[in-house]
């Protein structure tokens, strides 16, 4: 029985990931499963793990903004030490080993980031192969699908016998220093045609025990592997049925009364001894609405879809910028379910009005009536709203992803 002192790891996940397809989503790291991303679960797995000190993560230079999103909710028991990736996963492996040499550890374990599934149970029983005197342990699964050979890739050339093949998984175990010193050797060596660890612990001679794999530990390469995790982390999470994607937006805006005979109210001329002062039509109640919506998908105000300083919405119909901001909604895969508007002013009286109003939000956002509601309360004759001076209108909107 050998003694294990102080373990790390190395979670190398700085690849870019092409074989997965919709590259506009980002590195397969980072796309979501189970309303997560994939890093974040295989980091919760090591971060959670009581025998494990220290963790590398190993990422590209581009995906520092992607990568805190991803490790957000994350508790922090251990410190992350974060390392940028070489060009090739051995260059980004032997990045993160050389960031933990400092570290005073025995033994390390490598382990691929898109590889979510790994858990404590396998973690153990590689750690057990280390206890028991190996420098270099893989987790691996025997080979059950029958095995053909082929140059050109369309005809067979021989069977390939499986009975002594093995899929290798990570996390793989090893001696620290070992695995170091053999990962400096093939740099030195420009030896670059190593597709795991364990591979160059053999190139260098070291024994490589295998343990039992886990045939749940898959690594996610292709597009169906993402859906497939998806569909699986959210089953074993219950996260489908516990928490749905639902958002809710806020929006708030104010225009200046200015002389006039009438003021736009949720796409309502409503009769009144002033008018609103704005580049569209000032339609406040619109605006706020507009604003709600854009919030729920993170897709900024109004103000950025339609600058004030462009001369093309002078005087624009404001049921332009609400019905924009319904199909980002819907593009994003958003369902609206309620729209809410309070307008504060001293007048003219809403409640007239109201119901035109909700039948007007109702068209515009293609939802029923009874989802759509138009409240009023005055100031109480303070501030500038009391002083008849404008009016201000507050907005929320609920919208629930992940439906279309």
């Amino acid at each position: 029985m050998s003694e294990i002192g102080t373990i790390g790891a190395v979670i190398v996940s700085a690849g870019r990931g092409e074989r997965a397809g919709n590259a506009e989503e980002g590195p397969k790291q980072y796309r979501k499963i189970g309303g997560r991303e994939v890093l974040s679960w295989t980091l919760e797995t090591f971060q959670k793990h009581p025998r494990i000190g220290q963790i590398a993560v190993v990422i590209h230079p581009d995906d520092q903004v992607l990568f805190s999103r991803a490790v957000e909710k994350l508790g922090s028991p251990i410190s992350l030490i974060i390392v940028e990736g070489g060009a090739e996963r051995q260059d980004s492996a032997l990045k993160g080993l050389e960031a933990l040499s400092e570290a005073g550890l025995t033994h390390v374990l490598i382990h691929d980031g898109v590889r979510p599934f790994a858990d404590s149970s396998l973690i153990d029983r590689v750690l057990e192969g280390l206890e028991e005197g190996s420098k270099a342990v893989l987790p691996a699964v025997a080979v059950a699908d029958t095995l053909k050979k082929s140059t050109d890739g369309n005809v067979v050339e021989e069977t390939v016998p499986r009975s002594d093949l093995h899929a290798a998984q990570t996390p793989q175990g090893f001696e620290f220093f070992s695995i170091l010193d053999a990962h400096r050797k093939a740099a030195q060596q420009m030896q670059t045609a190593f597709t795991d660890d364990s591979a160059i612990a053999e190139w260098v001679g070291i024994p490589v025990r295998i343990v039992k794999g886990d045939p749940e530990n898959v690594k996610l390469t292709v597009a169906r592997d993402i859906e497939l995790a998806d569909q699986k982390m959210r089953s074993e999470t219950g996260r489908a049925a516990a928490l749905p994607d639902v958002r809710t937006g806020n929006g708030y805006d104010v225009h200046a009364l200015v002389a006039g005979d009438s003021v736009t109210l949720c796409g309502i001329a409503v009769p009144h001894d002033k008018a609103l002062s704005g580049h569209s039509d000032a339609d406040v109640a619109l605006h706020a609405l507009t604003d709600a919506l854009l919030a729920t998908c993170g897709q900024g105000d109004i103000g950025d879809h339609f600058p004030p300083s462009d001369p093309q919405w002078k005087g624009a119909d404001s049921r332009i910028f609400l019905r924009h901001a319904a199909d980002i909604a819907a593009a994003a895969g958003g369902t609206i379910t309620n729209a809410d508007v309070t307008l504060i002013c001293e007048a003219p009286k809403i409640g007239p009005h109201r119901h035109a109003m909700r039948e007007n939000l109702a068209e515009i956002l293609g939802i029923e009536i009874e989802r759509c509601s138009v409240k009023a309360t005055t100031n109480e004759k303070i501030g500038f709203v009391g002083r008849r001076e404008g009016i201000a209108a507050i907005a929320t909107a609920t919208v629930v992803y992940g439906t279309a």
